[in-house]
């Protein structure tokens, strides 16, 4: 156990950055009730629902892989990460936290 208000580094990281100046166009389809930015990304929805069952299935699978051999395989881990961190910037354009179309990409 940590010591209290000592720092650790820890293996997971979502770092999200305030930018100095937000998009007026697009706070304006965020005003009622986020359909603007919904509407915008319904391709990003279906597409990553579809990406999401294949995640999790993936993951599944995996574990008994975890469990045979002690390893996750390195294209498999690239592969739930890359969902992950597409999903979150979905949500962060969603939310507003960023400017930045999500797009179809599964990479940083």
């Amino acid at each position: 156990m940590d010591a209290p208000g000592s720092r650790t580094v820890h293996p997971v990281q979502l770092p999200v950055e305030q930018a100095d100046r937000y998009s007026r166009g697009l706070a304006i389809l965020g005003i009622p009730l986020f359909i603007g930015r919904m509407i915008a990304l319904i391709p990003v929805f279906i597409i990553l629902e579809i990406v999401g069952y294949v995640a999790i299935l993936v993951a599944w699978l995996l574990q008994f892989v975890v469990l045979l051999s002690g390893r996750y395989p390195k294209g498999a881990h690239g592969f739930v990460t890359g969902y992950v961190r597409w999903s979150l910037r979905r949500t962060a354009w969603l939310r507003g936290l960023n400017d930045t179309y999500p797009g179809f990409r599964m990479k940083p």
